[in-house]
């Protein structure tokens, strides 16, 4: 029943060439869940969102803690571990480097509810004595290291490292949709020197092409793609701007000033790990009121869905190219209200998350360091 569950809701395209496209899916987000069983506030209480804690400029510490996850809009797809194959789904992270699963060892209430891997039940199992310790920015996970064959669609990667967890404390993972993490940034933050999915594909030649793109879906429609080894032009239109990385950690880019916001220019991070646009609260208080929000009597800025099509762009100059946001882009519908989706920080790095990535199909070069964008359809 879970293999046909699973195959249901995914299905792969083997391309060409060494392209594989991996169709993504968003689930029931956290927050859905939380206030399906009426204790969103509660738990939004006890535990406060800090979106930019994978981000900290201290790289000894972003080797301890370089994931977060956000209450809404998180885009899945399904791997396979193991000889017979496990099936996990995962959000594919470009700001974080660790692929980790929970494991039958994890008693966590956050495990009762997902699928966990038996190295017991894998033929192709290679045990370590290292482990593996990640703070989030809503919990945390530890765990052990292990080696085993990892699927992604068509592509086969044997012998990759992983983690494997065994304690999951608090309950936010117990509400959201996926198992576990597989991060696409660079090796030199990934935790315990373990060596990320991409970095094996590239050395082993399973992809024709040292790059993978995304195409994420708008408005709750299906059709989100990964693209391993290429980019696919049926997801865009126009030229693709390529932009120099500042910083080979993340995929990390450098954003021009504006007159609303990021007057000096600022630094931000292309993530599909992170659902909003996330800066500094001076810089993300200025564009709200720009756009013409108010602070409501818990001093949060509401949004009137009936104003969403009087609001502006907002404009993003990355290398010297204009990159516009519609309202209908940065303003959250849901079946519960209209809300932001911009959200401020107490940290200076800006993060460029799903709301802008769902404007823009992005593409991350690791040949030579870039990241292209290009509207999406």
């Amino acid at each position: 029943m879970l293999k046909y569950t699973i195959l249901t809701w995914l299905w792969w395209d083997i391309l060409w060439g060494g392209m594989v496209t991996i169709h993504l899916y968003k689930g029931k987000s956290a927050r859905e869940a939380l206030m399906e069983k009426g204790i969103l506030e509660e738990f939004t209480k006890m535990n406060p969102y800090n979106p930019s804690i994978k981000f900290n400029s201290d790289l000894a510490q972003i080797a301890k803690r370089p994931l977060t996850n956000d209450y809404d809009l998180t885009y899945y797809g399904i791997i396979s571990i193991g000889t017979p194959p496990q099936f996990f789904k995962v959000v594919f992270d470009t700001g974080s480097s660790n692929l980790w699963v929970p494991s039958i060892y994890c008693k966590s209430f956050a495990c009762s509810n997902h699928n966990t891997f038996n190295p017991n039940a894998s033929s192709t199992y290679r045990a370590t004595s290292q482990t593996i310790s990640v703070q989030y920015g809503t919990g945390a996970m530890s765990g052990i290291l292990g080696y085993d064959t990892v699927t992604v669609g068509s592509i086969v990667d044997t012998n990759q490292i992983f983690g494997l967890s065994k304690n999951e404390p608090g309950n936010f993972f117990h509400y959201v949709g996926y198992d576990g993490i597989l991060g696409l940034a660079y090796p030199s933050i990934s935790t315990s020197g373990a060596t990320p999915f991409f970095d094996n594909l590239m050395r082993k030649g399973l992809v024709s092409q040292k790059l993978f793109s995304f195409y994420l879906s708008r408005h709750g429609r299906a059709g989100s793609v990964l693209t391993f080894g290429g980019l696919d032009p049926a997801y865009y239109n126009g030229s693709i701007q390529w932009i120099p990385l500042s910083s080979k950690t993340y995929w990390q880019i450098t954003v021009q000033g504006q007159v609303v916001a990021c007057v000096h220019g600022c630094e931000a991070i292309v993530d599909t790990g992170t659902s909003m646009i996330i800066g500094d609260s001076n810089n993300i208080n200025n564009i709200l009121a720009w756009v013409g929000l108010h602070k409501d009597q818990n001093g949060k800025y509401s949004v009137n869905c009936k104003n969403i099509g009087s609001m502006p762009d907002v404009t993003f100059v990355i290398n010297r190219v204009e990159f516009a946001l519609p309202a209908s882009a940065y303003v959250l519908q849901t079946s519960s209200g209209c809300s932001s989706g911009f959200s401020p920080s107490n940290y200076q790095l800006w993060i460029l998350g799903d709301v802008f990535l769902q404007e823009w199909y992005s593409i991350y070069d690791r040949a030579n360091n870039m990241v292209g964008l290009v509207k999406a359809i």
